[in-house]
């Protein structure tokens, strides 16, 4: 009697542990092929990244270059003397 109800246990055992195998399998499939669709959707959201960078950057250069032609004369109005006088000027109207 005893011994029966080992086997049966033993089969019930093996039987709970293939089926456990078979779900780890299917959730594996599932995660593997969400994996690969968050994989190319990544892959297409870097590039449009690294297009928007590059974008940026051509806007970033040519915002140098229109101020250029005024970089002496920003130069000049960031010296601290100027500065000064412009905050002395400033005083003087807020009398």
């Amino acid at each position: 009697m005893l011994g029966a109800i080992g086997i049966w246990l033993l089969v019930a055992g093996v039987l709970a542990i293939i089926i456990e195998l078979v779900l780890m399998a299917v959730w594996g499939l599932a995660i593997g092929r969400r994996m690969q669709a968050l994989s190319r959707q990544l892959s297409s959201e870097r590039a449009e990244l690294q297009a928007d960078v590059e974008r940026l950057k051509g806007a970033i250069e040519e915002t140098k270059a229109l101020w250029r032609p005024y970089s002496r004369i920003l130069g000049w109005l960031r010296h601290p003397l100027v500065l000064a006088l412009l905050g002395s000027y400033r005083r003087r109207m807020a009398r």
